[in-house]
């Protein structure tokens, strides 16, 4: 059987709401929540240490964000590199799939940014 090529799935789901919204979901259950994206956006710069990550995250607590960050690195998109140094350093960085994620995440910005302005010029 040959293997299906991305632009045949993508065509596929476009063509069909189930496929269409089955994607979605998927898509979703990695990235949903509050606080993924904005870990992920963090990332996007350069690998980091927790409380590097910490900082660039006004209001996410330590606890979840070791909870987003594992549920990241079950999904694929981020991995964790322990590194054996005395005290020992763990550095988070995205994985390719988590970095193929900007063109979504630089459509949301300026998506963002246009309805912003809008709203302000609305009000």
């Amino acid at each position: 059987m040959m293997k299906e090529s991305v632009k045949e799935r993508f065509k596929a789901a476009k063509a069909c709401p189930i496929n269409y919204v089955v994607a979605i979901n998927d898509t979703l259950n990695v990235i949903s929540g509050k606080w993924k994206l904005p870990i992920i956006g963090s990332l996007l710069f350069d690998k980091r240490r927790f409380t590097e990550i910490q900082k660039n995250i006004p209001k996410i607590t330590p606890r979840m964000l070791s909870k987003e960050l594992k549920e990241l690195e079950l999904n694929g998109v981020v991995e964790r590199k322990v590194y054996d140094t005395t005290p020992v350093t763990v550095e988070y960085i995205l994985t390719p799939s988590g970095r193929s994620i900007v063109n979504v995440m630089d459509t949301m910005l300026e998506w963002g940014l246009n309805h912003r302005a809008a709203v302000h010029a609305a009000n």
